[in-house]
């Protein structure tokens, strides 16, 4: 096996970003990808207008790529928000305005994983307090993506880049997807296993993936230090996306890394070109 044997996709909000939005699907495809991610492209706007969406919805389809995995509104991200949906006022209320909206715009590109980013901790607000209105946010966006055929991802961040994010372990954020669908019903909340942050908050990561592939709905990577492209760090990421495999996981694995002191096109050499469109 090995990376030749991944289905990976591209994170626009992270790379490319050298370039207007709008551009970077097109970008992405020229570099030999035919898969895309992205974070709220949003950051101010949880409801933006109709035609913002209709012209990324374009962008994505004229360039002939798939999105496949879309986040809700997360606040200032990249910034120093880590999502809004466990946050009291309002920011809750419009993480609440974005459900249908993020909703509507991944069913009209066929995308079928939504991420939803739990927010940091509040001070002066009691953790459980936070923590109620998480479940209460996160079954309306479990719901909303079962509408559409589409599974709710839950993601472990890590503690030294996000202090105030209290989902900084794998088995933090696997407890929560189960108390999701324990009050949903639907059972399609999933974990968002990254492999750069579970790295950096010093987890076994072949344990990990031994504990969670089957509860796991989405994959991604960076190496580590230094969040770059797999092989600027020391993490047997090739290894790891094996071992996955063999658990029986095979989903999208998204590049989800900083492109570095170069164009984000020259930042794949590591997979060879055959191996970027996904079979």
């Amino acid at each position: 096996m090995g990376f030749a044997d991944q289905r990976f996709n591209v994170n626009l909000s992270i790379l490319f970003t050298e370039l207007p939005l709008l551009e970077r699907p097109a970008a992405a495809a020229a570099a030999g990808f035919t898969a895309v991610e992205l974070w709220w492209p949003w950051i101010d706007s949880p409801t933006p207008e109709p035609s913002e969406t209709d012209a990324l919805k374009k962008a994505i389809e004229d360039a002939g790529v798939q999105l496949t995995g879309l986040n809700f509104y997360a606040g200032k991200l990249p910034g120093p928000d880590r999502g809004a949906l466990s946050v009291p006022g309002e920011e809750s209320e419009r993480f609440r305005a974005n459900i249908d909206v993020a909703a509507e715009l991944a069913r009209s590109l066929g995308c079928t994983a939504l991420n939803a980013l739990y927010g940091n901790r509040v001070e002066g607000v009691d953790p459980a307090e936070q923590d109620a209105l998480a479940l209460d946010n996160l079954v309306l966006a479990a719901r909303a993506a079962h509408r559409i055929g589409a599974i709710l991802l839950v993601e472990a961040l890590n503690k030294p880049e996000s202090p105030l994010y209290p989902l900084v372990s794998a088995p933090a954020a696997v407890e929560v997807v189960d108390k999701v669908n324990a009050a949903s019903g639907l059972g399609n909340a999933r974990f968002l296993m990254d492999l750069y942050h579970l790295s950096m908050n010093g987890e076994d990561l072949p344990s990990v993936i031994e504990r969670y592939a089957a509860r796991t709905g989405h994959v991604q990577i960076a190496d580590n230090p230094g969040r770059g492209a797999p092989g600027t760090g020391s993490l047997p990421l090739e290894d790891l996306l094996d071992q996955l495999g063999k658990a029986g996981y095979d989903g999208w694995v998204g590049l989800e890394y900083k492109p570095g002191d170069r164009p984000s096109a020259e930042a794949f050499g590591w997979l060879p070109a055959g191996a970027r469109a996904a079979r």
